[in-house]
């Protein structure tokens, strides 16, 4: 089976409903071994790519994660980037805004870490979390002090999707490229993980009870993902709604559209003058005299 990326994409001005997404295809893979050698091959294409990019300093790359709690984001970060030199990619992970944070604009500080030219930038969890988490507790709004804050919850949100397309319209002007990820999650799936959390000695540090707390929650997170991934899902900045109830084929799709994305950028390796080639044609001679 072919991985089709657009088969994931959330196409600009769709009203997403989640309950429509699967969260289980048909795996791409046919055995254990299989998805390693598929996965390594990705892996591959990806470091040739990552290293043009990297010499072509021409854009950058933003990748965004977003997801449920247990949906396999560290893991396809891990997996699908284990290729790549670490000195053209970096991986930034946001949780609850510090004092000094909360004193600034909601945007400010990922922005701060926004990748630069020929680099690739991870984001697990971003900005988003400011139009999901905050929008399920509110009383994270309330501490975020904005003065004359809107009245009604409508206008609060879009405000701050309005917010969020404006700044990655700039962006990808500007040349950052930007991909999203929804890994999308049943909560069934969700159930069985938190259990093997609890189960297997070796992931009890990965188990948390503010995960089972937000669990209670999950209808409110569903609708705030759909309505954010109707608002901000852009030709320029699309996201993708990942089905991650299987993690290694969400892996293989992830890193398929990663591949596609960086296919399709117009990049080159520098082009060397004609007085550079003279000057490296002298150094020859002069190293093998």
């Amino acid at each position: 089976m072919k991985i089709r990326s657009q088969e994931f994409r959330v196409r600009e001005g769709d009203d997403v409903d989640l309950k429509k997404w699967p969260t289980a295809v048909h795996p791409v893979y046919k055995s254990s071994e299989h998805y390693k050698e598929l996965l390594a091959d990705h892996v591959d294409q990806l470091s040739s790519l990552q290293h043009l990019h990297y010499a072509s300093d021409r854009y950058a790359v933003l990748l965004i994660f977003q997801a449920m709690d247990a949906a396999g984001k560290d893991g396809a970060i891990r997996h699908v980037m284990s290729g790549v030199n670490p000195q053209g990619c970096q991986v930034f992970s946001f949780k609850h805004p510090s004092a000094a944070e909360l004193e600034h604009d909601f945007l400010w500080r990922t922005t701060r870490d926004l990748p630069e030219r020929g680099r690739i930038g991870i984001f697990n969890r971003s900005y988003y979390e400011e139009v999901l988490v905050v929008r399920v507790h509110r009383d994270i709004l309330r501490s975020e002090g904005i003065p004359d804050a809107p009245r009604h919850d409508s206008k609060i949100w879009h405000d701050r999707y309005r917010s969020i397309v404006d700044l990655e319209k700039h962006l990808h002007a500007n040349g950052t490229r930007i991909v999203k990820f929804f890994l999308h999650l049943s909560k069934d799936e969700q159930c069985k993980r938190f259990l093997a959390r609890i189960d297997e000695p070796d992931k009890n540090w990965k188990f948390s009870l503010a995960d089972v707390e937000e669990r209670k929650f999950w209808k409110q997170y569903r609708s705030a993902y759909e309505e954010c991934l109707s608002a901000t899902s852009t030709d320029h900045s699309p996201w993708y709604v990942v089905p991650a109830d299987d993690k290694e084929n969400a892996r293989l799709i992830v890193s398929q559209i990663v591949l596609d994305t960086l296919e399709g950028l117009k990049m080159s390796y520098p082009h060397v003058s004609v007085e550079r080639e003279q000057q490296l044609q002298a150094i020859r001679r002069e190293l093998t005299a």
